[in-house]
């Protein structure tokens, strides 16, 4: 038995565009899933499930648009899902946002409010409509990708931090919920990732300079560096782990 197969499941990955969930969309389907790429353009979801298809066979990964601050998008993403492909087995709540940069203290309103709600608030929707399909048939892999922003503090991206710590305690109460249903709840933590949601980060040099100095490896990640992890919570070899966070970041939250 190949623990890490996913032949026969279904997995809807959010922001599955481009970076970590592009990654961790290409690696179910490589491990025999079937894949809902989405993100906000239907053109760049469209791009990505056709290559999936082309490598793996028409049939394998559909694009379906949702805008995450949208519940009624949120619904049709789970609705049009289980028309094309029948129940979902997995699911990743990859998409986040984060349009501020700087000191809390300076942060409007709005933009605090949207970091907050696409982060935490609509993670929680889109699991309360995927989770009872889940609960009836017994089986389920919810992750959500956190950040090890999470568990530190920035000078920089402080709410963002905020909305990253409340996911690990959403998957955790989550696990605690729907534990005894054999769904599983967990985060993925990543570092700083090459990625273009990242850019801010990685391209300042400063920037760059201070992540690298705390970070064993010496260098930043690379998406498919965190897909890996994605299938394993999703396979039979994570069935075990509920209400976890794995960190992925080079070593730099040990030093």
């Amino acid at each position: 038995m190949n623990l890490f197969d996913l032949t026969g499941k279904t997995a809807v990955i959010t922001g599955s565009s481009r970076g970590i969930g592009k990654a961790i969309a290409e690696q179910m389907a490589k491990h025999g899933a079937r894949v809902v790429v989405s993100s906000r353009k239907q053109p760049a979801c469209d791009e990505v499930a056709a290559a999936i298809n082309a490598e793996h066979g028409d049939g394998t990964a559909i694009a379906l648009a949702c805008n995450i601050s949208s519940k009624s998008d949120l619904q049709n993403l789970v609705d049009e899902t289980t028309k094309a492909f029948g129940d979902i087995h997995v699911l990743v709540c990859n998409a986040a946002s984060n349009p501020y940069y700087g000191p809390m203290a300076d942060i409007d309103d709005d933009a605090f409010a949207k970091i907050l709600h696409n982060n935490i608030i609509a993670n929680n929707q889109l699991i309360a409509m995927v989770s009872p399909q889940m609960i009836d048939r017994k089986d389920g892999a919810i992750t959500i990708v956190s950040s090890i922003g999470g568990i530190k503090g920035s000078p920089i991206i402080g709410a963002y931090c905020v909305s990253k710590a409340a996911d690990f305690q959403l998957a955790r109460n989550l696990a605690v919920e729907y534990g005894h249903h054999n769904v599983r709840v967990n985060c993925i933590a990543p570092g700083l990732i090459k990625t273009d949601f990242a850019r801010a980060l990685w391209e300042n040099p400063d920037n760059l300079k201070a992540a690298l100095a705390t970070t064993p490896m010496k260098r930043i990640g690379e998406p498919d560096e965190i897909a890996g992890a994605a299938v394993f919570l999703a396979s039979e070899a994570g069935q075990y782990m509920t209400g976890q966070q794995i960190v992925i970041d080079g070593g730099q939250t040990i030093t």
